[in-house]
């Protein structure tokens, strides 16, 4: 397990792509519905309960919201979609902006899509998978609250899924996940760390990092 996730800090948000960070890099963006359970997603995988914002009232992330690794390494959480009581052209910006980040953003390396494993493909997730599969950009989905099925359903849910979308999306994967069980947490690390293009070097490089901090946490 890479050590680098749980050093992630948030570093700033952006109501407007001309107000991201400089285009350079690696950056990771983390997508869904408001009720998929993102934030908790992006807690879990930093083992830092409090990074992204979890709130009982969905459609909270109103913002681009960018979260350092280092220096070259960044995830984004993308605005949540669906649920949030704001008026029909504030959604509007939202989905232009956010669709002008995944087509233009040159730093992009791919997208983690969240859905609830009782609620998957929804018009949200199926416009996802379609821009994802018209920009050739690798897409992986989450299926989260996976602790709400039995293990046999959980997987019949995923084959289905996997069968459906088989055909449509080459750069696609998908995996169980659940925040509350820390259950595809080691899966998810494994794949960010070949789309960060992370070397044993920066893992060991980390892994120093994050011990000295421990011993001098004052510093």
């Amino acid at each position: 397990m890479n050590p680098l996730y749980h050093r992630a800090r948030f570093f700033t948000s952006a109501a407007r792509l001309c107000q991201a960070p400089p285009d350079q890099g690696f950056e990771v963006a983390f997508a869904g519905r408001s009720n998929a359970g993102k934030s908790s997603a992006i807690n879990a995988l930093t083992q830092q309960s409090q990074l992204a914002r979890t709130s009982k009232t969905p459609g909270r992330t109103q913002l681009l919201n960018f979260f350092t690794l280092d220096t070259q390494r960044r995830l984004v959480d993308l605005p949540g979609y669906g649920y949030a009581q704001v008026p029909e052209a504030v959604k509007q910006q939202w989905q232009r902006e956010m669709t002008a980040y995944l087509t233009g953003r040159k730093s992009l390396r791919g997208v983690v899509l969240l859905m609830d494993i009782r609620h998957p493909l929804k018009e949200f997730d199926q416009q996802m998978v379609q821009l994802s599969e018209q920009i050739q950009l690798p897409l992986h989905i989450l299926l989260t609250k996976a602790d709400k099925l039995k293990w046999g359903a959980a997987n019949q849910s995923l084959m289905q899924l996997r069968s459906q979308l088989r055909e449509r999306h080459e750069r696609i994967s998908l995996q169980l996940f659940s925040a509350l069980k820390r259950q595809g947490i080691t899966e998810l690390h494994a794949l960010l760390d070949e789309w960060f293009e992370m070397k044993d070097s920066d893992n060991d490089s980390a892994l120093s990092e994050d011990i000295q901090a421990k011993k001098d946490p004052g510093t």
